[in-house]
Formats: structure tokens, sequence, C-alpha cells
């Protein structure tokens, strides 16, 4: 991939263009080797530019939170975006509806709504990733999720075309919504309820003991490796990890934690070649042993 039109133009872009940058800083698993070219938009003018600029000749992966991705151990060999602060502006539209930038950690967003009194995204505390991951994911976690919150959605195609998507006219599923690949999403719309910010206070405090008493923190984790089966069983992933593979099962560094099955953990110094095949190699012994094939909730860059 030729980038030397982009290295003569970059101080003419909008934004912080970096080549060869080291990417195990910028997810979670603190996994990875170097993306080709590792880019910062400063405004959406400058997002519409490079894209132009860049004009598809290579992969785009458009990075959040980092909290739910595996880099690959070699080279990148494409452009990696991520969003910067002039994405991460959250507006009251009404006294239940928010605007909020994509570039915004979720738990960000469910404070912001809790301080304007409106109830309904209580959920987002307890998600580490950022908005626009979770609008590509459909997060969710206590019986909630993005689609019942969602009004729509603001994004921007690989050319650099801006386009609006009212919610009513995506497909969600479980863990994942049916629109193309080639999105870039800016901004999101939700909508609330009004309630008494103490009461929801207390709701969010409620979630996060939950979250804490079942799923491991502060460690190298990306979070649900696997998505629960629920059209195969009505077992949790982590109840047939923990029925089909030794819980001291471990490639390098990579391992399984003890606190929740589903939660892979880069114990030190990880390889993606180690999560990886403890992905596969637990992947494989449930399907031996259940019959139930898993699905990757993590994402796999490479």
């Amino acid at each position: 991939m030729k980038t030397e039109d982009i290295k003569k133009t970059k101080l003419a872009i909008d934004g912080d263009i970096f080549f060869d940058q080291s990417i195990n800083k910028f997810n979670w698993f603190n996994i990875g080797g170097k993306v080709k070219i590792f880019f910062k938009p400063n405004s959406l003018k400058g997002l519409i530019d490079y894209l132009k600029l860049y004009d598809n000749r290579g992969k785009i992966f458009i990075l959040g939170n980092g909290s739910n991705v595996l880099f690959d151990d070699d080279l990148y060999q494409g452009t990696v975006i991520k969003l910067g602060k002039s994405f991460s502006k959250i507006t009251l539209l009404d006294k239940e509806t928010i605007i909020a930038g994509a570039a915004n950690s979720q738990q960000k967003v469910s404070n912001f709504a809790k301080d304007k009194s409106i109830s309904g995204l209580e959920f987002m505390s307890c998600i580490p990733g950022s908005i626009g991951g979770g609008i590509r994911m459909n997060s969710g976690c206590f019986n909630k999720e993005f689609k019942d919150v969602l009004i729509s959605i603001q994004l921007i195609d690989f050319k650099g075309n801006v386009k609006s998507i009212p919610s009513d006219k995506i497909i969600f599923n479980y863990r994942s919504i049916k629109l193309p690949k080639d999105l870039i999403f800016l901004s999101a719309t939700f909508k609330g309820k009004q309630k008494n910010s103490f009461e929801i206070q207390n709701y969010m405090e409620e979630l996060k003991q939950k979250k804490e008493l079942a799923q491991p923190t502060k460690i190298k984790t990306s979070g649900s490796t696997f998505k629960n089966p629920i059209l195969q069983t009505d077992k949790k992933v982590w109840e047939l990890i923990r029925y089909s593979v030794p819980s001291k099962l471990c490639y390098g560094d990579a391992m399984i934690s003890e606190k929740h099955a589903n939660f892979f953990v880069n114990k030190k110094n990880a390889k993606s070649a180690d999560m990886k095949s403890l992905i596969y190699d637990v992947k494989k012994e449930v399907e031996k042993k259940t019959g139930v094939k898993l699905e990757l909730e993590i994402v796999i860059v490479e």
C-alpha cells in the first residue's frame, strides 16, 4: 500500500496522522503489533478530507475504546481511525433526548443522562466501550440494549458521504446490527424517560455491584469473548466453557479468568497468537463436548 502522497499532505489534513504506529496501548488486551497508518481526525472536515485522500486503497478499521478488540502481532496493512475529541460532545436536545458523539464512552453518556434526570441509559454505565462501538455491537447488559433507547444514527461512509439513519430502518440482532461495514458512526440520538436523578444513581450503583461480583476488573481483558448462544441452548457461554475446558488452560500468558470463564486474560505479555490459540481451542472443545458452535463477541483485527 503506497503512502507517499499521504505523507506529503498530512499537514493539510485536520487531524493527527502516524505511520507504523504501535497499537498495543490502544486496546484493553495490550496486544498487537503496528498499523501502517493511524489517523485521529480533529474535525468532521478532517475526516472527510482523509477518507477522500485515502480513497479505499487498503483496509480501514474504526477503533473506539479498544475494549473488545484483538489486534494481530503483524503489521496491519491499512489504516486505523480513532475519532478525536470533537466527536465527544454530548447535547441535551430536550428533557428526554440526548445526542452523543460516537467517541464518548458509554459510561460518560450514562452519567450525563443521570445528571439530566433521564432514565433508560443506566445499563451503559457498566459497559466500557465507546458509543460508536456500542452501536455496531448493539451493546447491552442487564436485559437492556442500544436498540431500546436509540432514535437515530449520524454516520459517514468510507467515501466521505455524511448520512443519518433512523433506528426503525435498522435491523438489530443480539450483539450486532445489519448495516454495511464501510460506515463510521459519528453520533447517536438516544431517548429515555424523566426520572429522579437520585433514583437513577441508586440503580446505577446496584448494576455496578452486580457486575463487580460477576466479572473480573483491573486486568488486561476485552470482556466477553463469545456471544451467549441464545438460539442453541439455555446455558450461558461461561457455563459451557467451564464444562468443556480445564480452568487452567492457557497458551503462554493467555488464560481464562478464574472469576468469569468467558473473560480471557493477558496475564502479562501474551501474544496475539497465544490469545487466538486459546480462543479457537475453547471454541473447538465446547463444540466437541456440547455440540454448541460459539460465535465471537470480540473483534479480531488482522
